[in-house]
């Protein structure tokens, strides 16, 4: 129903029975489309225009009768409760779809809710109210987090904490332990996720990563694949997070998606102009569109497979997936019932890997239900799969590279020991910020670091990451067999490519590193093998760490050949 119909159809109407009305229709298509999954995003699509379309009409008729609404009992925290569901709609939109603009249409809303402060009248003599606001700094925290407005989540901390210390204070019936383990959460977060971490965006940025259109042709290759979809999922008990995302799910997120040239994207409508199209394109004309991603948080297997199942059915002909997985080793005792006639499955199971190791991504003790080993993931070979495991237990996955039901996996995969980095995961940071690794690896922290030392260590690494990707692109012209068609089709992805670059740089770190040198427990692994070309050894390899360590005056820590003496003077 249209505006204008809303209005005409309602003339002998009282203008609140109208307004509840629409309160109540868009009520119900907001549970509905709450207690959707992830996995089923046509549907939830569809659900998304219907509900927006009914707010759109809702926040609309507050406007134009907000006089006669306030006359008729309405209060400003039900017109804050409307502009929360707004946003909680966006950022809910955004999850599915990673579309950035939602994400920006998001904040908007939450911005003007805090400035406006919708939930301020009584907000200490109800504890209702109290709830309301509290959870609309939790959820606001979250967008500010993910588009990096490091003042206003600080700005939001704050408040939390002044607001829960009040609330504690007024209802002292009511228990608000869970608020307190919120902001110890945070802190945490933000304790370890510090700006030092972020001196470089962790996103994908024209202005210091290489351009896409620049990046050169990938010679015989049959097809050049691009990242369509990811599905992220980690967990670790005691691990670093905020409410579902955790440190490490948050780190790769931001690297599978485009920094925008210019500031956040600007926004043409308002919370005051009422004119939202849901189809309004507010993005950065000079970028992609983001793969698209699902976050999972301690996912059952049931679930994740479901996930699973439904991406690799909707990814495009030219598309890969990426999987990652941060999970602890399952240390279980006996493989997953085979009661297939799957000869596939069987060979994978009775290969030389240890399938009956897995990865946990949910507390133990539940029979395995949070378990996935690797021959769970061998239907869905059939499809190009770039996969990431981070994890003490991640070698039983490479068993995958016998498989032969279709694709080639691509894997990276992380040492099954890692020293450095207590603060979260030591391979994931070097796959989403690679500098920032390196020092953590050598004790390094921000408040030791001068930034021009920090300015010219990221130079020789682009230089040198530039360096390796044409490396391998060229020697492709020389030999083409050199390197596997397997890294070949996805080497003109940029997204894929920085991943496998900061991969190999990685690797020659931790392989010169003196206290991880030549323990291959301590060094990390892909499959298929890698050219020679690209060997820790290689003298390009060794100059690049040399040059960066040689910066931060910590040469003496790597195995790395010696300056040359210069000669003494002839007598």
């Amino acid at each position: 129903m249209s505006q204008s119909n809303i209005t005409t159809s309602n003339l002998n109407v009282p203008v609140s029975e109208v307004y509840w009305s629409l309160v109540a229709k868009a009520d119900k298509k907001f549970s509905k489309i709450r207690d959707l999954p992830y996995y089923e995003r046509n549907r939830y699509d569809t659900y998304f225009y219907k509900v927006f379309k009914v707010y759109t009409q809702l926040w609309k008729f507050q406007q134009d009768n907000r006089q006669k609404l306030v006359e008729a009992g309405l209060k400003r925290w039900e017109i804050g409760d409307i502009a929360s569901r707004i946003g909680q709609l966006y950022f809910g939109q955004y999850m599915r779809t990673s579309v950035a603009s939602y994400l920006s249409e998001s904040y908007i809303f939450y911005e003007a809710i805090l400035t406006r402060e919708y939930f301020k009248d009584g907000l200490l003599q109800d504890v209702n109210l109290a709830n309301k606001q509290l959870r609309f700094i939790a959820r606001f925290l979250t967008v500010c987090l993910m588009l990096n407005k490091r003042e206003m989540v600080y700005r939001l901390v704050s408040q939390l904490k002044v607001l829960v210390a009040d609330c504690k204070r007024t209802f002292q019936d009511t228990d608000f332990i869970e608020w307190k383990l919120v902001i110890q959460e945070i802190t945490k977060f933000l304790k370890v996720d510090t700006a030092f971490m972020n001196t470089r965006p962790l996103r994908y940025s024209l202005t210091l990563d290489v351009e896409p259109n620049s990046l050169p042709p990938v010679p015989n290759v049959i097809r050049n694949l691009k990242l369509r979809d990811a599905i992220l999922c980690s967990y670790h008990p005691n691990e670093v997070k905020f409410s579902e995302l955790t440190l490490d799910n948050f780190r790769m997120l931001q690297c599978l998606e485009w920094e925008p040239s210019g500031s956040f994207y600007q926004s043409s409508g308002s919370l005051t102009s009422g004119q939202h199209a849901v189809n309004q394109e507010i993005s950065d004309p000079t970028l992609p569109p983001n793969p698209r991603k699902a976050v999972l948080y301690r996912p059952s297997i049931t679930h994740f497979l479901a996930v699973l199942a439904t991406v690799c059915e909707e990814l495009p002909p030219d598309g890969v997936l990426l999987l990652y997985i941060s999970a602890p080793d399952a240390a279980c005792t006996s493989p997953p019932s085979d009661n297939t006639n799957s000869s596939s499955v069987k060979k994978i199971m009775n290969g030389s890997g240890d399938h009956s190791r897995g990865v946990n991504l949910g507390s133990k003790g539940n029979g395995g239900l949070n378990v996935i080993y690797p021959c769970d993931l061998v239907p869905f070979t059939r499809r190009p799969l770039f996969l990431v495991i981070d994890s003490e237990k991640s070698n039983a996955f490479k068993s995958l590279e016998r498989e032969v039901n279709g694709e080639a996996v691509a894997m990276l995969l992380s040492p099954t020991s890692s020293i450095g980095d207590p603060n979260g995961s030591q391979f994931t940071t070097f796959l989403t910020a690679p500098l920032q690794a390196f020092l953590i690896l050598i004790g390094f922290s921000g408040p030791d670091i001068q930034t021009d030392k920090l300015n010219e260590a990221e130079r020789v690494l682009s230089l040198a990451l530039n360096h390796w990707g044409d490396t391998l692109a060229l020697n492709l012209v020389v030999s083409p067999d050199s390197l596997h068609p397997v890294w070949a089709q996805v080497l003109n992805d940029p997204f894929l490519r920085r991943l496998l670059l900061r991969f190999i740089f990685c690797r020659a770190v931790l392989s010169l590193y003196t206290p991880t040198s030549n323990k291959k427990e301590y060094l990390p692994d892909c499959s298929p093998a890698l050219p020679n070309s690209v060997s820790p050894t290689h003298g390009t390899y060794k100059e690049a760490v040399h040059k960066i360590a040689d910066i931060f005056g910590v040469a003496p820590m790597f195995n790395l050949p010696q300056p040359l003496q210069p000669k003494p003077p002839d007598v």
